[in-house]
């Protein structure tokens, strides 16, 4: 490692066995490139940078780290990312010569077609993640797609129901096939996919407890039965005793429709199913939703909703934030407090009416 005249730091490995490849920066940085170039090259996974170009190394991107690395559908969704948006535009682009004002007509165009800028946003981070690997690698020198601005994204105002609304929710569930999808998703605050993918083995009706274990996603077209979002997303929960009633009367049910099905049944030990076993399909759940909540007369809410209904009146009621945050399964609890920062006012009230109410305290008579 040698000191330019410049005050950059410089460093060489050799690659292929005949060219040099040279790493600059700070010697911090230069020493941390060496570092990702030769356990890159131990790996096999360090390629020329001469003449490659961006679609080719996210080929190698996707297939090498990505793949092995993440959730089916986390994968699924960088790939298309890749496919129908970034290659398109850039892909025949030299990896080498990947510049800001390449990433930034990417998002421009994308916001010309109409894409909204959350998803806009997905897609520079799709390409700055992989642009971290090529740095790593030592095959660029800066990420390009960092050194530019997503397109803002509004802030969505979440609508959980009221109290009210929920008894309501709940009244009129009384009976429909879904009653008990409804309560737990309302009740525990499961992810839809949480919900879809709970198993009768992660269900204890006499204890009282739920186990989060799985998530239910459909790639490709498959159903499949996948590790929750996070390591937090793995949990236990207890539900209230009407949500053990509601999931013991929905198994009576399932089992009716088991018998039912005879031969027909594909059994998936899923608590939430068709008629006939099969996983139930979210975006199918999704408008029985829409068309429930009209029938109710209540106002229309997304599914995602009632997760948030389950927070909101869980701090409404004076449960610690950090119970919340273990209930929901978020990683941090400025995730939940951020979320919530609608149910904070009420909060700080109930705290200074608490405060006024002990230090305030009527004496005694003795």
């Amino acid at each position: 490692m040698v000191q330019r005249k410049d005050g950059r730091w410089a460093a060489a490995i050799s690659v292929g066995g005949r060219r040099r490849k040279w790493f600059y920066g700070t010697r911090d940085e230069v020493r941390r490139k060496m570092t990702a170039a030769l356990h890159a090259i131990d790996s096999g996974n360090l390629t020329d940078a001469r003449g490659l170009t961006l679609a080719a190394f996210l080929k190698q991107w996707l297939d090498e780290i990505v793949k092995p690395s993440v959730r089916p559908w986390t994968y699924h969704g960088y790939e298309v990312h890749v496919r129908l948006h970034i290659n398109p535009i850039l892909g025949s682009i030299q990896l080498a010569r990947v510049e800001p004002m390449h990433v930034q007509t990417l998002l421009n165009q994308k916001q010309k077609e109409g894409m909204s800028p959350k998803s806009v946003r997905y897609i520079r981070g799709t390409l700055r993640t992989a642009l971290n690997q090529a740095v790593r690698w030592g095959l660029v020198a800066r990420n390009a797609a960092a050194l530019v601005d997503g397109p803002r994204v509004p802030n969505f105002e979440i609508q959980p129901f009221t109290l009210d609304e929920a008894r309501n929710f709940l009244a009129a569930a009384k009976g429909d096939r879904l009653e008990a999808l409804y309560s737990v998703a309302l009740t525990l605050g499961l992810r839809q996919g949480e919900a879809l993918g709970l198993r009768w083995n992660d269900v204890d009706l006499q204890m009282g407890y739920v186990r989060v274990a799985r998530q239910l996603q459909r790639v490709d077209g498959v159903f499949q039965l996948v590790e929750p979002k996070t390591a937090r997303s793995r949990r236990t929960i207890v539900m209230p005793p009407s949500v053990a009633k509601v999931l013991s009367e929905h198994r009576a049910r399932q089992d009716a429709e088991r018998n039912v099905a005879g031969s027909g049944w594909k059994e998936w030990g899923l608590v939430f199913t068709r008629s006939d076993g099969y996983p139930l399909d979210g975006t199918v759940v999704t408008h029985r939703f829409h068309k429930f909540l009209e029938g109710a007369g209540l106002p229309q809410r997304r599914f995602h909703d009632l997760r948030h209904s389950c927070a909101t009146l869980l701090l409404a009621q004076g449960v610690s934030p950090r119970v919340v945050m273990e209930i929901l399964g978020h990683s941090h609890i400025a995730l939940t407090m951020n979320t919530y920062t609608h149910v904070v006012p009420e909060l700080r009230r109930d705290a200074a009416a608490r405060m006024e109410a002990i230090l305030n305290e009527p004496e005694r008579d003795s």
